[in-house]
């Protein structure tokens, strides 16, 4: 199934296909300085996504309305203007309101939904002179983790075609990762940018929890949803961090590749436990990459109960939330559904999922004082864990694997294997669900191949509130890593 498309009455000739690979960074340089034109360049990417229609990775892209608006850009930039993104195609997850471009939330029932407003976060890119490309594919309510949508399609690995993207903002990982756009806003509230990333390669930031605005996305909890992006390195990253809060980036001084002095942590215990052979190889390898880079590695344990403690907590707030969260949602922005309508109209297994942890009265519902005790018991134990290896121990970010294993096969994402073990899909955020537990930043970086050949990830997770310091760390190890890997 390919993506929804108003089709042009006249397609500009296409740039180079080669241009649909570029970062974001070196696109809005190119177009500031007239290297080539927004709508060349518009072009090029439109014809990539035809011909890489088969991915699912768009439900909505209107042709006519990009190369309209990479028209302005170019009349704008003639006139003068030098906005930091200014003719750049972007996607965007289908879970924000778009103003004039209909936003579906992955729902066949809101297939037709056309807002009157742009999210916060879209106003934002757009201020900055950013293109709306279209709207990635996603699951269902952004609600699970392998890019299953049984409307609008299940979301391709560009890397194997029968292999899962990763979810919930699956479009948005493979979107990138095909050189369709050159980067996409996404949402995380458990792993739904990094796990994406991590099966497809490319760069995935999930910023400290209220960092980057919220308002017109739709929500599954208030308190553990983040908006942020995907892209394809850090420095691309950086930008769109920039743009979206209005902070400008702090000074690096000295060697920007110089890791010496670096205190970085890592918790076997944790997060080694149950992985791949492929993946804990390649994890240990990049451990001994940054110490070559003279950084300081150093083993931690958070604890035998940690990992217990932080999926009953961060799973139990997740559900506890839903309801109450898309209710205000759609009652805010006048969105013409219920939430009983959504229910009712949820592909059978998530349908059961939520009559089972989400709906009053389901058997696995959390109530309200567990509720209670995750937010106020929990939550701070995990945070203290995790602040004394900040604070007592002097590392500048907690390192592990981003996911326990590569991309599983299409055919296998309910229940996947990982080391030989049948476990619950659930288990591919096993390791992203910590920083979520507390709202840490977290940054995903490709860290190489399987021997399969699909890609294996390293996440940095940072102290609340470092984002720019976590950025220009991530920065330096991601060239240390010196992955240079493209699907073919």
């Amino acid at each position: 199934m390919g993506y929804a498309i108003t089709s042009p009455a006249q397609v500009v000739p296409p740039a180079p296909l080669e241009f649909s690979m570029l970062g974001l960074t070196e696109a809005a340089k190119r177009i500031r300085t007239g290297e080539f034109t927004s709508e060349a360049y518009a072009a090029a990417l439109l014809q990539r996504a035809r011909g890489a229609a088969d991915l699912n990775s768009f439900i909505t892209i209107d042709e006519n309305a990009v190369l309209e608006a990479a028209n302005q850009a170019d009349n704008a930039r003639a006139a003068g203007a030098t906005a930091p993104l200014l003719g750049v195609p972007l996607g965007v997850k289908d879970s924000y309101l778009t103003a004039g471009l209909p936003t579906s939330l992955g729902l066949a029932s809101l297939a037709r939904f056309t807002p009157r407003e742009d999210a916060d976060a879209v106003r934002a890119i757009k201020r900055a002179g950013a293109i709306v490309f279209g709207k990635n594919n996603l699951v269902e309510m952004s609600y699970g983790l392998t890019g299953h949508n049984e409307r609008y399609g299940q979301v391709k690995n560009p890397y194997a075609l029968d292999h899962v993207t990763g979810g919930s903002s699956s479009g948005s990982a493979a979107a990138v990762a095909a050189g369709i756009v050159p980067a996409s806003l996404g949402g995380d509230t458990v792993g739904s940018i990094r796990v994406p990333a991590s099966f497809c390669g490319v760069v995935g930031f999930k910023p400290t929890t209220g960092r980057w605005p919220r308002g017109g996305v739709a929500p599954i909890s208030h308190t553990l949803d983040t908006t942020g992006a995907f892209a394809r390195s850090v420095e691309d990253c950086i930008l769109l961090d920039q743009v979206v809060t209005g902070e400008a980036g702090e000074q690096i001084s000295g060697n920007r590749d110089d890791l010496k002095g670096v205190r970085l942590a890592f918790a076997p215990r944790q997060f080694l436990d149950l992985v791949d052979p492929d993946v804990e190889a390649r994890f240990r390898e990049a451990v001994r990459w940054l110490r070559e880079a003279g950084a300081e590695l150093v083993e931690i344990d958070l604890g035998e109960d940690f990992n217990g403690l932080v999926r009953t907590a961060t799973w139990g707030i997740f559900a506890h939330e839903t309801m109450g969260a898309i209710s205000e949602f759609l009652r805010l922005h006048h969105i013409p559904i219920t939430f009983e309508a959504i229910y009712e109209g949820l592909k059978p297994q998530l349908r059961q999922a939520w009559g089972d942890i989400v709906i009053p009265g389901g058997a696995g519902i959390t109530s309200d004082e567990d509720y209670r005790r995750a937010l106020d018991v929990s939550r701070p134990e995990i945070r203290r864990r995790l602040e004394k290896t900040f604070v007592a121990g002097g590392a500048s970010a907690i390192l592990q694997p981003t996911t326990p294993c590569t991309a599983p096969p299409i055919a296998e994402q309910a229940t996947v294997h990982i080391s030989g073990q049948e476990v619950s899909y659930l288990a591919l955020a096993n390791h992203t669900v910590s920083a979520s537990s507390v709202g840490l930043p977290g940054i995903s970086l490709p860290a190489g191949m399987s021997k399969t050949g699909l890609p294996i990830s390293l996440e940095l997770d940072g102290p609340l509130n470092f984002d720019t310091r976590l950025l220009d760390l991530a920065r330096k190890i991601e060239r240390v890593l010196s992955v240079q890997a493209t699907p073919g």
